[in-house]
């Protein structure tokens, strides 16, 4: 009986390291994760709702003819309000509600300023570039063709070129956060908190070493009884 609790010992004390390892960095991350309120890290006080526009003439719907919407909604732009129009594959035209014409994709500058018009920080624009809707960043995670308009203490902020919305704001906390929140899910590429290996590798490893203790919870009850220990 003492090599049979000798050796679940010991399989106890593995498994412990295995496990307390990861849940050590979940306790962690989870920690950081509190530590600042979450609109502060998305950013939210670096950008002001669009203020409500007045429209004055009569509204001409899109030139869309034929073509199968999704959905349609008139919005506030920087240069004015714009018809938003999704079509079926998700992806998004702009069109103006005077005239009813369909609009060019956003522009580098018109990027900017759709950022620019509602930013409540100090900083200036460092850089404004494009995003392949292929093969999007990380820390956008939206397959869609957006601009990056990047200010020069490090925030970002990306711009759907085709509907001009402001669709993600990322601060140096938010980056740290994100990096954090891999952790604590235990997926370091979608970042999405569903099921994987890990999760899975780590909660079998759990279960094992809760039983190993359930086992050996009498064993060692009945050697301290036997050695007199307390």
């Amino acid at each position: 009986m003492g090599a049979i609790r000798s050796r679940l010992r010991r399989w106890h004390v593995w498994l412990g390291w295995v496990v307390g390892l990861p849940v050590l960095f979940w306790v962690v991350s989870g920690l950081v994760m509190v530590w600042k309120p979450i609109g502060e890290v998305r950013g939210e006080h670096l950008m002001h709702e669009m203020r409500p526009v007045r429209i004055t003439a009569p509204l001409i719907p899109p030139a869309v003819q034929g073509v199968p919407l999704k959905a349609l909604s008139l919005e506030p732009r920087a240069a004015g309000p714009r018809w938003v129009i999704m079509l079926p594959d998700g992806s998004h035209r702009l069109a103006d509600p005077a005239t009813g014409a369909l609009l060019p994709p956003v522009s580098a500058t018109g990027a900017m300023h759709e950022v620019m018009i509602r930013y409540t920080g100090d900083a200036k624009v460092r850089s404004v570039t494009r995003t392949d809707a292929a093969r999007p960043p990380m820390e956008l995670r939206r397959p869609i063709s957006a601009w990056r308009v990047e200010m020069d203490d490090g925030t970002r902020f990306y711009v759907d070129s085709g509907s001009g919305a402001v669709v993600a704001r990322r601060t140096d906390w938010w980056r740290f956060y994100d990096f954090m929140w891999a952790f604590h899910i235990m997926d370091f590429e979608t970042r999405e908190p569903s099921p994987n290996k890990w999760i899975l590798t780590l909660g079998i490893g759990a279960l094992l070493m809760s039983l190993l203790a359930i086992a050996m919870l009498p064993m060692t009850v009945r050697w301290r009884r036997k050695n007199g220990r307390p």
